[in-house]
C-alpha cells in the first residue's frame, strides 16, 4: 500500500496547481508577461509569442505549501526545498527583468552565475554540518554499495557545484517546447518517490508534493500551451532534481535520470564550438537539440513524447540500478 505521506502530498500539490492556474495564468496575461520569440528561431513558434510565462509560480506556490505540512516530520525536505526556492528565485528575477522591465537580456550571466554559485554553497554547506552522509555516493548497480569517508565527501562537496549549476541550467534548456519539461521532469519526479520510498531517504512528500504540482500545470502547459513556466520554473525545476539526488545520495543517478537534460546542455555547448571552430558552420540544425529534430520534420508533439518516453525507460534502469 502508498504511503498516505506520499498520496497526501501528490494530490494536495496537484489540486493548487490545478485551481491555481486559472486565475494565475490569465493574471499574467494581463500583466502582459509573454512570452518573447527569436525571429530566428523555429518559424512555427513565432505563433507562440505573448503566451502567458512565469507559470513556475503556480509550481512553486503548489509543491512550497504542500511541504510545509510535512516539514516538521520530514526535516530532509528543507535543503532540497531551500535548493527549489533559491533557484526558482534566480529564475523569477530573470523572468521580471526581461517581460516586465523590458530588458532583453534578464540578468546578465555574471549576476546569474554567481546566484547560481551562492545558492549552491548554501547547500552544500548545510550538508556538510547538518546531514554530512549525504555527501556519501550510491553506486548504481553496485548492489547497494556507498562510497563514503572524508575524501568522498569533500570530492562530493565540489563537484556539487558543476553537478547541480549544470542540471539547473540542463533544465532550463529543455524548457523550449509545450510540455516537454514539464513531462521529462514529472518522470524524475515519480523516480525520486519511488527510490525515496524504496531507500527510505525521508524526502518522499516534497517528491511527490514536486509529481503532482507538475501534473496540474502539464494540463495547461500541454501542446498548445496556455502558460510557460518560464525560467522561474526551469531553474526551480533543476534544483529539485540536483537537490533530492544529493539528498538521497544519487549525484551519480542524475547521468541516467537526466540524460535528456545533459544531452540539451551538450547539444548547446557542440554547437557554439563547432561555430567558432569552422567561422559560422552548424554542427546542428539549431540547439537546443530538440529544436534540431523540430527542423528535420518532427511535429513539437513527436518531440515532447519521444524525449518523455526515454526518460520513463531511464528512470526504470535507474530503478533496476537501485538494488
Amino acid at each position: 500500500m502508498i504511503d498516505k505521506n506520499v498520496l497526501i502530498p501528490l494530490f494536495l500539490a496537484f489540486a493548487i496547481s490545478v485551481a491555481l492556474s486559472p486565475f494565475v495564468i490569465p493574471f499574467l496575461q494581463r500583466l502582459k508577461v509573454g512570452q518573447t520569440e527569436r525571429e530566428e528561431g523555429v518559424k512555427s513558434h513565432l505563433k507562440k509569442a505573448g503566451t502567458p510565462t512565469m507559470g513556475g509560480l503556480i509550481i512553486l506556490i503548489s509543491l512550497t505549501v504542500t511541504s510545509l505540512f510535512f516539514i516538521g516530520s520530514y526535516p530532509k525536505i528543507v535543503p532540497v526545498l531551500f535548493l527549489i526556492l533559491g533557484f526558482g528565485i534566480i529564475g523569477f528575477l530573470d523572468d521580471y527583468l526581461k517581460v516586465v522591465l523590458r530588458r532583453s537580456d534578464g540578468l546578465y550571466p555574471k549576476q546569474k552565475m554567481l546566484g547560481q554559485i551562492i545558492v549552491t554553497a548554501v547547500f552544500v554547506a548545510y550538508l556538510w554540518i547538518m546531514d554530512p552522509t549525504s555527501l556519501e555516493i550510491l553506486i548504481p548497480f553496485s548492489g547497494g554499495k556507498v562510497l563514503s569517508g572524508q575524501t568522498i565527501k569533500i570530492a562530493s562537496a565540489v563537484i556539487a557545484f558543476p553537478a547541480i549549476i549544470g542540471t539547473v541550467n540542463g533544465v532550463n534548456f529543455t524548457d523550449g517546447l509545450d510540455g516537454l519539461a514539464t513531462g521529462v521532469t514529472t518522470m524524475v519526479a515519480v523516480f525520486f518517490t519511488v527510490a525515496s520510498i524504496t531507500l527510505k531517504s525521508g524526502i518522499e512528500p516534497l517528491t511527490a508534493a514536486v509529481t503532482g504540482a507538475l501534473l496540474g500545470f502539464l494540463l495547461f502547459n500541454v501542446y498548445p500551451a496556455k502558460g510557460f513556466m518560464g525560467d522561474t520554473g526551469s531553474l526551480a525545476l533543476g534544483g529539485f532534481v540536483a537537490g533530492a539526488a544529493y539528498a538521497m545520495k544519487m549525484p551519480m543517478f542524475i547521468l541516467i535520470v537526466g540524460l535528456i537534460y545533459w544531452v540539451e546542455i551538450l547539444s548547446v555547448m557542440i554547437q557554439v564550438t563547432y561555430f567558432k571552430k569552422t567561422g559560422g558552420k552548424r554542427f546542428f540544425k539549431m540547439a537546443p537539440i530538440h529544436h534540431h529534430f523540430e527542423l528535420c520534420g518532427w511535429s513539437e508533439t513527436r518531440v515532447v513524447t519521444v524525449f518523455t518516453v526515454v526518460t520513463a525507460f531511464l528512470c526504470v534502469i535507474a530503478l533496476v540500478g537501485i538494488a
